[in-house]
């Protein structure tokens, strides 16, 4: 197994997804395509706004509370923060819909609401947490399938809903490789893209789809095309996607604004977790992040990292497993 830069296991049955299918075409052409459908989709949507609607937003926090006049549809809490300050762009996380429904930042707004910004120092710290643990799995899901190699075979299966507690975020993801042990300098080469990606400030977009396009997007991927029938049956034959860059991934969301509130970073462990033929393994990659402005000392660092290369308990993905959305974060 090798990345761009230089697992015993009981076989299991995942509804006959027995083996990862070769690539016709690299990831970065199909990272592309999905990429182009997204943007096609989102102008699609945009267009069939028409007549444009005022609502009425009611901010509630500092430097005070202000109502803004905003269009349908169309405005999102990130533009809302746009009408208060740089700052209030710079450091708000998530948003906060009448007091108790997390809000993505990008995420256009559909009736006059309350809406809080929220930090993450912000007094409750709990919504904005698991939107920043569950960026951290859809990011890393990212740098998996575009650091391997194309012979890799690369093929993300999904990530559970985030646990704080748990001490690391997670991605299961299936390779063309058994018995893999990374080095500690792979390890280094994830965590060092993670970084270099967080640098790129990113907005993390957040869009709807309906159950046949989200079977043409991710038509390359055998375990998102078997997840999609089931995510599509409850919530009236719409998925939920997320796009950072090119990469485009499946998750319920709420998710941080961008890619610059993910700071320190460690992918600290890979852990094989099912075998699904003789050549093709699943693995569970963990790491542990903090936003940027959390400075911890490296010993205290350490300690975090440490329980991060424990096997996270969270559910597996097994042939029996029917309750696809849980997880998909």
């Amino acid at each position: 197994m090798s990345l761009r830069t230089s697992f015993r296991l009981a076989t299991i049955n995942l509804a006959g997804i027995r083996h990862i299918p070769k690539r016709e075409i690299s990831y970065n052409e199909i990272s592309r395509r999905r990429s182009e459908l997204f943007s096609a989709e989102q102008k699609a949507q945009q267009e069939q706004i028409g007549r444009i609607e005022r609502i009425e937003v009611r901010y509630l926090g500092l430097p005070q509370d202000t109502t803004l006049m905003m269009n349908r549809n169309m405005s999102t809490p990130y533009n809302c923060a746009q009408h208060l300050s740089e700052f209030h762009c710079k450091k708000s996380a998530l948003a906060l819909i009448d007091g108790n429904v997390p809000w993505d930042m990008h995420r256009p707004l559909a009736d006059s609401c309350t809406l809080q910004l929220l930090t993450f120092t912000s007094p409750d710290p709990y919504a904005v947490n698991r939107a920043f643990w569950r960026t951290c799995s859809f990011l890393l899901g990212a740098v998996l399938s575009s650091t391997f190699k194309d012979e890799a075979r690369v093929q993300l299966h999904s990530f559970p809903s985030p646990n704080v507690r748990s001490g690391s975020f997670i991605y299961d993801v299936a390779l063309a490789q058994q018995d893999w042990v990374p080095t500690l300098q792979e390890l280094k080469t994830l965590s060092a893209e993670m970084v270099k990606l967080a640098a790129r400030d990113l907005p993390i977009q957040r869009l709807e789809v309906g159950h046949e396009l989200a079977l043409d997007i991710f038509r390359e991927n055998p375990f998102k095309t078997q997840q999609i029938p089931s995510i599509a049956s409850k919530n009236d034959g719409r998925v939920v996607i997320y796009r950072v860059g090119d990469h485009v991934d499946i998750s319920r969301g709420p998710m941080v604004t961008s890619t610059r509130h993910l700071g320190r970073c460690t992918i600290a462990a890979v852990h094989p977790i099912g075998r699904l033929s003789d050549s093709d393994a699943l693995y569970r990659f963990q790491g542990v992040a903090l936003p940027p402005d959390f400075i911890v000392n490296h010993i205290a660092y350490g300690i975090l990292e440490n329980r991060a290369r424990k096997l996270n308990p969270a559910r597996l993905p097994t042939e029996t497993d029917d309750n696809i959305e849980a997880k998909l974060a």
